[in-house]
């Protein structure tokens, strides 16, 4: 019996790292939609913002789903993708800085943890479209 070690492509990382990324922004968005008055409450954003960001994931996350989904992943939507992210991670430190949303101490622990998330879904994606 021989033994052999699968080694990850570059664009396996790449669909991998999009899907991923579809998927954790669908169920924020769905989240953030299904539960604005709940998550007013824990986070201290208002339902009708928290209701608007989920519309928004929701169509985000289909978006990046069907660009993991094409036969050869174009380079030009994963270079969007990645400004995507990169915008929304800086974006969501901005948020926090400003105080726009008069958020609570775990809101605005959310938000740095989902601004670091999301980098590091583009970082992911900007290396594996590197390498591919």
């Amino acid at each position: 019996m021989t033994m052999t070690t699968a080694t990850r492509r570059p664009l396996d990382l790449l669909r991998l790292a999009l899907r991923l990324d579809a998927a954790v922004t669908g169920a924020n968005g769905a989240a953030y939609l299904l539960a604005a008055p709940l998550l007013h409450d824990l986070l201290g954003a208002p339902p009708g913002t928290l209701r608007g960001l989920g519309a928004f994931l929701l169509a985000y996350g289909v978006a990046v789903a069907l660009v993991a989904a094409r036969p050869a992943v174009p380079a030009v939507a994963t270079e969007a993708v990645v400004a995507a992210n990169a915008l929304w991670a800086a974006g969501s430190v901005a948020v926090v800085v400003a105080g726009v949303l008069s958020l609570t101490g775990v809101g605005t622990a959310w938000v740095l943890l989902q601004a670091a998330v999301v980098a590091g879904f583009a970082a992911v994606q900007l290396t594996a479209l590197r390498r591919s």
